[in-house]
Parts: C-alpha cells; structure tokens; sequence
C-alpha cells in the first residue's frame, strides 16, 4: 500500500534536496481559527516551523496554504493575512504578504526574494483553479520558485492543484511534519498493538466508514461518539428524539453492528445512556437516561456516565489508542465532561505504557479551548479527514507526486 512507512522510502524527502540559493515554495496547512483578525490556535503552524527554518538554511521561503471554504471568491474574513505576525514571531525574521497566489505582483515580489527572506501568499482558495485541480493554475504557481515542498499533511487526501498538480512541475519533496506523520501513523497500519481502540466521533458516517471497517477487521474495540453514535443508537431501533443523526446511513450502521458480532471482528461499543436537553445552552437543563428510555422532543448532547465508564475501562487495557473527535457537543462545557473524561483516560493508559495517536481539527480544538495538554499523548496528527484516510488504508494522492 502506497501511504505505509515502507513506501515512504519511494519519496522524496528534505534529506534528498539541494535548497541551496532555491526559491522554495511550501505548501503548508495551517488553516487554522482566525476570530476577529487575531489566530486562535498555533499547533499546525507551529509542528511545520522546523522545516521552515530547514529551508531558511539554505534557501528562500514562499509559502503556500489555504484558509476555510472561501469557494474560489476572494472573502476577507478568509485572508491569511493574520498569520503573519503569528510567523514573524516563530521564525524571527520579517514575513511579506502578498494579496493574490498568481499574477505580475506575485511572480515580481517571489522573483525578488533572497535567501532567508519569506514570502507568504493570500489563500489559495481565492483561486477556482486550486480545488478544480487545474494544471494552468499549478503552472502559475510553479513559475514562482525552483522546488516543491509538501508539508500540508491535513489535505493530503484532496486532489487540488497545490497538492497535486503543482508536485509534477517541479522537483518535489516531503516536509519534516509530512514525514512523521507517515512514520507515526505507519505504527497503525504495520505495527499495530493489541488490543488496539479506535475511538470515533463526528457529524457524519460517510467520513468514517472506510476507517470503521478497517478497524472492525484489524482492531480490538471501536468506542463510538457524536452524532454517528446518534445514527447507531437509532439503528438499534431506539427513539433519537430530536437529536442530529443520518437516517441515510441506518442501514450501514446495523450492518456494522451485525459484522462485529462475528468471530475475530472487533467489539463495536454503542452509547448505552446518553446526556440529554431541550436546548444546546449552558443553563439547559440535562438529563442522563439509557437509551431505551429516550422520547419526546429532547436531543442527545453527550454519552452518559455507564458508557464512559464502559469506554473507560476499555481504554485502560488498550496497548495501541487512536482517537479522532470529541465525543459530545464539546463547545458547551456543559456537554464536554465525556470528552474531558476520554481524555484524562487515554493520557492516563499513555502513562502507563500505551501507544495513543490524536488528530482531527475538532479534537485538536478541545485540547485548547479547555487547556488539556496535548504533550501527554505520543503523537498528536495535525490531520483529520488525512489521518483517517491514511489508518484505513486508502492512498493519499499527494503523497504520490513526492515519489522518487
């Protein structure tokens, strides 16, 4: 398979690139939280500052990334404008912004650059080209610099020009961040450790299938959260009341739970209470009930205290953890207790001994927002929907450019 630790010797890395005098131009993906032009959260720019001062070595430094879903308009509320003092600060040095990824000011101000200078460029979004995969637009963005670095582990599973097109125009490498989270996730995928947990959470099923799969197959346990637990608790011909589930997906969600009954399939651990309120509020008022006793118009916002307890305990005899997604409505701390819970669980089964690998922007966000450190796990991915892609096994069609 071609996104294992044994294929990422076919690629390309910094190891094998001669930056010296190079115009660089790194793709990086930090689309991170800006509120009111000041950036919430550091942890994706800060894991690629060791190999942007890698190329500072040697080279000049022209950075690529995106910022939300702007759908090719140029919408200020999207600008990577913000992250420049955030950059400045990491790396030392001044950083030019440039208000456009192509044109004549672009190529002049990337033509201009010396070594050890950064240019950053305005969101790559902006541009229709960059999520149509469009060769022009690659070639526009080519012409700006001598080599191609991909660092943007989080959208290496996206087919756009910046991830893919651009890596066939030039000689192309991966990032130090891009590199270890292959070598890291490659733990899952060859080295698994049993009895291995994969705990899940998420609005949607669809995004989760694949990886639910692999893991009924090749995992111990699945401990399931969020609105797909939702769709399962449904599935299970329980009343959701006025929860957020998909009915689209009840049919797949029974099947799964009739695979894991079979010999040699993983256990797969639906809530069995849940915390319910009429209101996602802090002053709601909240109830945990089984989920047989689920009616009226109420909404699940959270597992109960039986199912963290149960998740808890499976969590403790884990030797390998992989966990992607708050479990409840995280946001109001008044449905976040089973995250917090999770949390200090599989920090605690770290401590002992235990294998844990995070991601997922969601996860990521939790961490911050109510100061669980992150330092406690042994690796945290700056990848979601990439890191769920890459443990079930599916091909990363970035990573396939960086070939040698």
């Amino acid at each position: 398979m071609l996104d294992t630790l044994s294929a990422m010797v076919k690629c390309c890395t910094l190891a094998d690139a001669d930056l010296r005098g190079k115009r660089v131009l790194l793709r990086a993906g930090f689309d991170v939280t800006i509120e009111k032009g000041k950036v919430m959260d550091l942890e994706r720019i800060e894991a690629l500052v060791p190999t942007m001062k890698r190329i500072l070595k040697d080279g000049s430094l022209i950075i690529l990334s995106h910022q939300g879903r702007p759908k090719g308009k140029k919408l200020a509320e999207f600008s990577q404008k913000p992250i420049v003092p955030v950059l400045e600060k990491l790396l030392k040095r001044p950083v030019r912004f440039v208000e456009s990824c192509t044109g004549a000011v672009t190529e002049k101000m990337a033509k201009m650059l010396k070594k050890r200078e950064v240019l950053l460029l305005e969101n790559l979004r902006f541009d229709p080209g960059e999520e149509k995969n469009d060769p022009a637009f690659a070639k526009k963005l080519a012409s700006l610099g001598d080599v191609y670095v991909n660092d943007a582990f989080p959208n290496c599973h996206r087919a756009h020009a910046s991830m893919v097109a651009l890596g066939k125009l030039l000689p192309a490498f991966m990032g130090l961040q891009l590199q270890k989270e292959v070598q890291e996730l490659s733990r899952v995928t060859e080295h698994p450790k049993h009895p291995l947990v994969l705990i899940i959470s998420g609005a949607k099923l669809e995004t989760k299938i694949p990886v639910i799969q692999r893991f009924l197959a090749k995992g111990d346990d699945i401990l399931l959260g969020g609105c797909i637990a939702n769709t399962f608790i449904a599935a299970r011909g329980f009343d959701v009341g006025n929860s957020k589930y998909e009915e689209q997906y009840i049919e797949q969600a029974m099947e799964f739970m009739l695979e894991a009954e079979k010999k040699n399939q993983a256990d797969l651990h639906v809530p069995r209470d849940v915390v319910l309120a009429s209101e996602a509020t802090e002053g709601a008022s909240k109830i945990d009930l089984p989920v047989e006793d689920i009616e009226g118009d109420m909404s699940i916002f959270d597992i109960g205290k039986v199912t963290i307890e149960r998740y808890c305990r499976v969590i403790e005899k884990a030797k390998m953890i992989v966990w992607n997604g708050p479990l409840g409505l995280y946001e109001i701390n008044r449905f976040s207790h089973a995250t917090k819970r999770i949390a200090e669980a599989v920090a605690a089964a770290t401590k002992r001994g235990a294998i844990s690998i995070i991601g997922g922007g969601d996860t990521l966000d939790f961490h911050v927002r109510y100061r669980y450190p992150l330092d406690v796990y042994s690796f945290v991915s700056t990848g979601g929907g990439a890191m769920l892609e890459f443990i079930a096994g599916k091909p990363l069609l970035a990573l396939q450019v960086l070939r040698k």
